[in-house]
């Protein structure tokens, strides 16, 4: 069974004294549901799952939002009692009846003391509907995402691994015993990627090609759900950015490389859909002059990230042999390498909050400079760069220290060893999602 950073939020929202209706929200297949059933039946007498695709006679429950009518209709298909404090009510792929997502308020309202949980793919398409609105301030959003590389290493049989990464500080560096052990397991992350399916079926022996075919069969499950929740015209253009965005990573986003017979209009709306869905990230620009960074967001400037790096890896077509003989930071032109640290640094963003990265550039004739991503710790701006080789140059990176005063240090994730030097910390990219960790400990 895998273990998901989201087990630990269940058990706190479950235990919490002011807990809301919780919705979880997350690309498809990134494992809402599987989580959530484990997590009912490990901490209730029972789970009664409302699965609103499997069995579209559910929504007729929702044809009142009188909740004692609903729970009593529910009751009745699913022939079980539900109890508050003993059951928990899971309404899962909830985008296939809107009134649900409506009803989660008067759940709160009335029905405080049930637990009550809803998931569903593409959520936003719903949200974005001129005739939906949403219970603002009375349900709270979980966000999930594919697995981290720590996750990976528990899936697959390395918990002992994992957990020793989970230990090691500035001051108790990694042994140099686990460096070809860990970089071994950092390539079959790359090839594997962290869509959970994927990672079971290759822990339980599938070959490379099975694993494959499972790639494959996910990529078009997303474009046959473009087709369920958009309108013709609007289907188009997601599949357009969908294909595209993987051969995109890495560089600024220009919408002619995407479609030049499209109009940008259609596809900037298409990016932004598909980026609230969380089937790709958008990484705007900002001048980084302070916090929030949000405040000097260039929206007509910005990169993107796919949704997850073996399904990148896929829809490039790199060959899977690559991934185990090149250098990690040079395959496909590094790209690799950059959606594998940002994939981390928004996983390893606070659950109650969307992952949201930065990066910065200036474009002077005299002065080029470009910063992969910025993150925030407190009061601080954090640069970060995704550099190949172990001397790596940091010419954007110190220009940048130099320049914003609210920046104490900047950090290099590559294959350099854990280190602290002259305001920048090394981290090597097994140990991208604990760099918060490690930079306090610095």
């Amino acid at each position: 069974m895998l273990k998901r950073k989201i087990d630990a939020e269940l058990k706190k929202w479950y235990k919490s004294p002011i807990r809301r209706p919780l919705l979880v929200r997350g690309a498809r297949q990134v494992g809402k549901s599987f989580s959530i059933q484990q997590f009912g039946k490990t901490s209730f007498d029972n789970c009664v799952t409302v699965n609103f695709e499997e069995r579209p006679e559910f929504a007729e429950c929702f044809s009142t939002f009188d909740i004692t009518e609903i729970l009593e209709k529910i009751s009745i298909l699913d022939s079980r009692t539900i109890i508050p404090g003993k059951t928990l009510l899971f309404l899962d792929e909830i985008q296939e009846c809107p009134r649900a997502i409506t009803a989660l308020r008067y759940f709160f309202e009335k029905r405080p003391l049930l637990h009550v949980i809803a998931a569903g793919s593409l959520l936003e398409f719903v949200f974005n509907s001129s005739e939906f609105r949403m219970p603002v301030g009375r349900v709270s959003s979980l966000f999930m995402y594919p697995l981290s590389f720590g996750e990976f290493l528990e899936g697959t049989g390395q918990s002992k691994l994992n957990r020793y990464l989970s230990e090691v500080d500035l001051n108790s560096p990694p042994d140099t015993l686990f460096q070809g052990e860990l970089d071994k397991h950092i390539r079959k992350y790359m090839v594997v990627g962290g869509m959970p399916e994927i990672v079971s079926c290759y822990a339980a022996g599938i070959s490379t090609e099975e694993m494959k075919s499972l790639q494959a069969s996910i990529l078009q499950t997303y474009q046959v759900d473009f087709a369920k929740y958009a309108s013709t015209a609007q289907h188009k253009y997601l599949k357009d950015v969908f294909a595209a965005v993987p051969r995109l990573v890495g560089d600024r986003c220009k919408y002619s490389n995407i479609n030049p017979d499209v109009q940008s209009r259609d596809l900037k709306n298409a990016i932004s859909l598909l980026s609230d869905a969380k089937c790709v990230h958008t990484i705007p620009h900002t001048s980084a002059q302070g916090l929030p960074l949000a405040t000097q967001m260039n929206k007509k400037k910005f990169k993107l990230l796919f949704m997850d790096l073996g399904l990148m890896q896929k829809s490039l077509g790199i060959d899977s042999q690559l991934m185990f003989e090149k250098d990690i930071l040079s395959i496909h032109r590094g790209a690799m390498a950059e959606q594998y640290i940002g994939q981390q640094l928004i996983g390893s963003a606070k659950p109650y909050e969307e992952g949201q990265l930065f990066f910065w550039a200036r474009d002077s004739r005299n002065s080029h400079a470009e910063i992969d991503y910025l993150l925030t710790q407190g009061a601080d701006i954090i640069p970060v760069e995704v550099k190949a080789g172990k001397t790596g140059r940091l010419k954007s990176m110190r220009l940048f220290l130099d320049e914003h005063t609210n920046s104490p240090f900047g950090i290099r994730f590559s294959q350099h060893e854990l280190s602290w030097n002259n305001r920048i910390l090394s981290i090597p990219l097994y140990l991208a999602e604990h760099w918060e960790r490690l930079a306090k400990s610095g």
